[in-house]
């Protein structure tokens, strides 16, 4: 007699959702809660950027995701503080940015026909318990808007009570890339900083633009903006009054967003849960944004919830013939927490300004291509970041 298959419940489609249907789908009997169809989230407006470097790309050839070729690679990691361009760092293994609109529609399209189940529904607070009997196990996959569920808060890792950036992203065209195509990253002491970002969407190339703004500073210049026009206006005069290097290479006759939702304003708070609990002596957890929240200064949200979705994975396939308590939980978190500690550290104190010794770091950065390349590392792989930034201060 064969066993019938535990069932899991993924509430969310974002980044860590998807890798977790992906992943589980072979072992147990998947259902994703999502409150919009495919084609409604592709024509929705952006809800954020993401950079998908190259952990999250072996990750996604592990669980035979969807391969989107070699279009738009991101090769490097331009570095200017102020008006001086100090380096491209290049790479290990080039990244990719999707707009997500695209990558979660396809992907969603993709798992259906592969056997996950889709429930068309909007879960909230008050009414997300009663799943909690209908299934072995709940993951919530919620994320920034998140969480559904009261995971605790870790203080230690949370030491931010509001924004420390507003979050400014715009999909345009009419910007010529970098050359070696990669990420401009431009900090702008005591204002703010950027990410320029070449990404795929269903038009075609784009320049991502994600202005973070420290709230209050002249970097803040969105206040009001209600409508693309508005916005495209207003992100046209930030760039040539404080990015020179990326207005030297926009079109203005060709400078546009990509479609009428391709603009996104939003401010996040950090916050670190542990992403256990049980209700109803049932377990619950949380993967992805929901309960692993960063700034998106450092631009690790993608990878991180990839990462967490992963070993969520390898913890719940060990557990494959056990009990699905409170233990399971606490493995999965003791997998988890040294790496959302380092990443949280770093991401955090690039929310303040630079040590000295970084500062010292990065303009070795630009005499130095190992340096730079060193540098550049740091986003693809943030504990060599952690190591940078707080080794010295533990001698």
């Amino acid at each position: 007699m064969v066993a019938l298959k535990k069932s899991i419940c993924i509430i969310g489609s974002g980044i860590a959702g998807l890798h977790l249907a992906y992943a589980l789908k072979d072992e147990f009997d998947i259902t994703v809660i999502e409150r919009r169809t495919p084609e409604e989230i592709k024509e929705g407006r952006i809800m954020s950027t993401q950079v998908h470097f190259g952990s999250t790309r072996i990750r996604e050839g592990r669980f035979n995701m969807p391969n989107w070729g070699e279009q738009s690679e991101i090769e490097s990691i331009h570095i200017t503080i102020g008006n001086q361009k100090l380096f491209a760092g290049m790479l290990q293994k080039p990244a990719l940015s999707i707009d997500q609109r695209l990558h979660y529609a396809r992907s969603m399209k993709d798992l259906a026909k592969k056997g996950v189940s889709f429930r068309l529904e909007k879960v909230d607070k008050e009414n997300v318990e009663a799943l909690v009997e209908g299934f072995d196990l709940i993951i919530d996959c919620t994320g920034k808007n998140g969480p559904l569920f009261p995971f605790p808060i870790e203080s230690e890792l949370s030491p931010f009570l509001a924004p420390q950036r507003k979050c400014i992203v715009g999909y345009f065209t009419g910007i010529k890339a970098n050359d070696p195509p990669g990420i401009g990253v431009t900090v702008l002491p005591g204002v703010g900083e950027m990410f320029e970002i070449p990404a795929i969407t269903e038009q075609g190339p784009v320049t991502i633009l994600f202005i973070m703004a420290i709230p209050n500073t002249e970097l803040d210049v969105c206040k009001g903006v209600k409508n693309a026009s508005e916005f495209t206006h207003a992100m046209s005069g930030a760039v040539q009054q404080f990015f020179p290097d990326v207005y030297e290479r926009l079109d203005p006759e060709k400078f546009k967003l990509c479609d009428r939702n391709g603009f996104l304003l939003t401010a996040v708070t950090p916050v670190i849960r542990k992403p256990y609990l049980m209700v109803h002596d049932k377990l619950v957890v949380g993967c992805g944004d929901s309960v692993f929240l960063n700034d998106p200064i450092t631009g690790q949200g993608c990878n991180l919830s990839s990462f967490c979705a992963e070993q969520l994975y390898e913890t719940l396939i060990e557990w494959k013939h056990s009990k699905w308590d409170r233990e399971l939980g606490e493995s999965y978190w003791k997998r988890t927490k040294p790496f959302v500690k380092e990443v949280t550290a770093w991401t955090n104190a690039m929310t303040e300004p630079l040590p000295e010794h970084v500062v010292q770091l990065l303009l070795q950065g630009s005499q130095d291509q190992v340096k730079a390349n060193e540098v550049a590392q740091w986003f693809a792989d943030p504990t060599k970041a952690f190591e940078a930034f707080f080794s010295r201060l533990n001698v």
